[in-house]
């Protein structure tokens, strides 16, 4: 759950370094996204379990699901009704927005809400499904909590919010690499399935390297503030997250290595926001 919290903590941020601060709102936007963040993982446990694909991972610290079902801890149909009613709890809270600050916030929640209700039953089974995750846990919720705050969008902030998209994309695409046989027999077209994991393993460099890059270029350029680069101190953590990617055959490196891209995926949005804060009190 701390994901949902860093991404709010980034759009905030953004926000108020433009000038706009709403602590309710910051609160409610948390509230609520947390609630959707339950509602994809339980789902998500659901769905697995009724494909079987649970039942056939080699579960670690940050995949193969939770073993809740598997384990036969809780019946599926609960399991199932608390997913549902976590993303019901979250409607209201999203109706209370649209209504307080605008309706160009319908389309992003739509979208949100398709990622979460169809992603493991659904948007798992099309061509590179971790742009779903890449988008309604990455850049979405950074742009909604951007829009509660201020009533609208701007391009720095759609530029600011790429980099946490191509993080939690490249946070599932790791996580997906112990689960690559039990997705296959379930009908996953994952991009260590669709492209081999040699392949996967590569665009998973790519796209951290692409990160830092990013960063630096947004800066060099003017659309980001120069304190927005204390997110390069998360560099260690992503050579550690690729030299596992690369080396995936060998659990010693990827074990470690998806506990560095979890802190890589939390830290660098979260220095990426404390960038903003600097920039806005001491720097400005």
């Amino acid at each position: 759950m701390l994901l949902s919290l860093v991404l709010i903590f980034l759009g905030t941020t953004i926000a108020w370094y433009d000038g706009f601060f709403n602590l309710w709102h910051s609160l409610l936007a948390c509230v609520g996204l947390l609630l959707l963040h339950i509602s994809v993982n339980v789902l998500n446990d659901y769905f697995d379990y009724r494909s079987g694909i649970d039942l056939r991972t080699r579960r670690t610290p940050f995949s193969g699901g939770s073993g809740v079902l598997a384990a036969a801890l809780l019946e599926p149909a609960s399991v199932f009704r608390f997913g549902l009613l976590s993303f019901l709890l979250a409607v209201p809270i999203g109706v209370y927005f649209v209504l307080a600050t605008g309706w160009l916030l319908l389309p992003l929640l739509i979208v949100g809400a398709i990622c979460v209700l169809l992603y493991t039953s659904h948007l798992t089974r099309l061509a590179w499904p971790e742009l779903a995750p890449g988008l309604g846990m990455g850049m979405l919720p950074v742009l909604g909590a951007y829009f509660v705050q201020s009533g609208s969008y701007t391009l720095t902030t759609i530029l600011a919010a790429i980099p946490a998209g191509i993080l939690v994309h490249n946070l599932l695409l790791l996580n997906e690499f112990p689960d690559v046989e039990a997705d296959r027999k379930g009908g996953r077209k994952a991009l260590p399935i669709a492209l081999g994991e040699a392949k996967a393993g590569k665009v998973f460099s790519a796209l951290t390297i692409a990160v830092y890059l990013w960063i630096i270029a947004m800066v060099a350029g003017g659309l980001l503030p120069v304190p927005t680069l204390l997110a390069l101190l998360t560099i260690p953590l992503a050579v550690k997250a690729i030299r596992g990617a690369i080396s995936y055959h060998e659990q010693a490196k990827l074990l470690p290595a998806l506990g560095a891209n979890v802190l890589l995926v939390l830290l660098t949005q979260l220095l990426l926001g404390v960038g903003y804060i600097v920039a806005g009190s001491i720097w400005g």
